[in-house]
């Protein structure tokens, strides 16, 4: 679904059948990289079906569907930029399809908001955090799988120091009137999600 669904997007573009080839196997080629564990091209599959689930709630379909795609193609443990260099990324390769400067914005605006997630004035933006973070909401053992896969994406960090940071990241969603700034979200996650952090906060307190 994931590949069909980055084609059709692009054929909104362009129809250089070789360009899109080139952009899929770039996309797919960093969300396969072996120290990726859960952000990954399941991550972007899970997030596309959540996005579904509101398509008619987003004004901007297009411009969603590139921020899906790009949000986390720059990856890497040891960088505190990862979203600023994805946006960058995205920018360019939006500008190679000759995308309007307004959508190219706005996708580089919800890349950059997924560093923290808070609360914007733009919908689609509320939108795309809330889906990024839907996983917060899950069943304990897939919640368990996603907080284990991250720790394996910082295995270079020795336990003192990736539990201090992972506290912050807790406490962050934690100390957050709202998890979800939708309703729908809200109404599906919030609940779920704030155990969920409160248990993996404990855990990494024992």
């Amino acid at each position: 679904m994931l590949r069909e669904t980055f084609i059709h997007l692009l054929y909104q573009y362009t129809s250089d059948t070789r360009l899109i080839d080139e952009l899929w196997n770039e996309i797919e080629g960093a969300y396969s990289n072996k120290k990726r564990h859960y952000h990954t091209l399941t991550h972007l599959e899970k997030l596309l079906t959540k996005l579904l689930l509101v398509k008619n709630e987003i004004n901007d379909w297009s411009t969603i569907l590139f921020t899906l795609y790009y949000h986390d193609v720059v990856y890497k443990a040891s960088n505190s930029d990862n979203e600023e260099q994805s946006a960058i990324l995205a920018g360019k390769r939006m500008t190679q399809l000759a995308i309007q400067e307004e959508q190219i914005r706005a996708c580089k605006d919800q890349i950059r908001a997924t560093k923290s997630h808070l609360h914007t004035t733009v919908s689609d933006t509320n939108y795309f955090t809330d889906a990024d973070l839907s996983i917060l909401g899950q069943d304990w053992d897939v919640y368990t799988t996603y907080f284990k896969g991250v720790r394996k994406e910082y295995s270079i960090y020795p336990d003192f120091l990736y539990n201090s940071g992972r506290k912050k990241v807790l406490n962050h969603f934690l100390s957050m009137d709202r998890i979800y700034k939708t309703d729908y979200f809200y109404g599906e996650f919030e609940e779920k999600a704030k155990r969920n952090l409160k248990a993996e906060l404990e855990l990494l307190e024992k």
